[in-house]
């Protein structure tokens, strides 16, 4: 089974260029079920450099699907078998003011579209670099 990855190496996700945020921001949360933007900003800001975006991806799914049990290597690889969304669409950089840093192992860190580490990444020449997906078309 042919398996679609999310993840980049060696990369700087930028945030969307219509994004309205100077700094970046927790989500809030949400009473009900929790958001995307919680669990992702959840997951990689209590572990810098600790998860793929794979990893990520995939455990936001199964955090906000009713009655998922344990994640196995299995379902993650059905999972992946569609083409998913990358982190390009999440709204940690397109609302939220957060860049993603992608070490050479995939793992990323958050950081805010105000920080001195944010600057340096986007001045970084020898750092690919992406910006995630505006907003709004045209």
């Amino acid at each position: 089974m042919k398996t679609n990855s999310t993840n980049y190496y060696d990369t700087f996700l930028e945030v969307a260029e219509d994004t309205k945020a100077t700094c970046g921001l927790q989500p809030p949360t949400k009473v009900g079920k929790t958001s995307v933007a919680e669990i992702q900003y959840e997951l990689i800001s209590q572990h810098p450099y600790g998860y793929t975006s794979d990893e990520v991806v995939f455990m936001t799914h199964t955090l906000r699907s009713e009655g998922m049990g344990e994640e196995s290597e299995q379902e993650k690889d059905l999972y992946f078998s569609k083409g998913r969304p990358c982190l390009r669409t999440s709204p940690l950089t397109k609302t939220y003011g957060f860049g993603i840093h992608y070490n050479s192992e995939g793992k990323m860190a958050l950081y805010g579209v105000e920080t001195p580490e944010y600057a340096q990444f986007v001045a970084d020449q020898g750092l690919a670099k992406v910006k995630a997906m505006r907003t709004k078309r045209g």
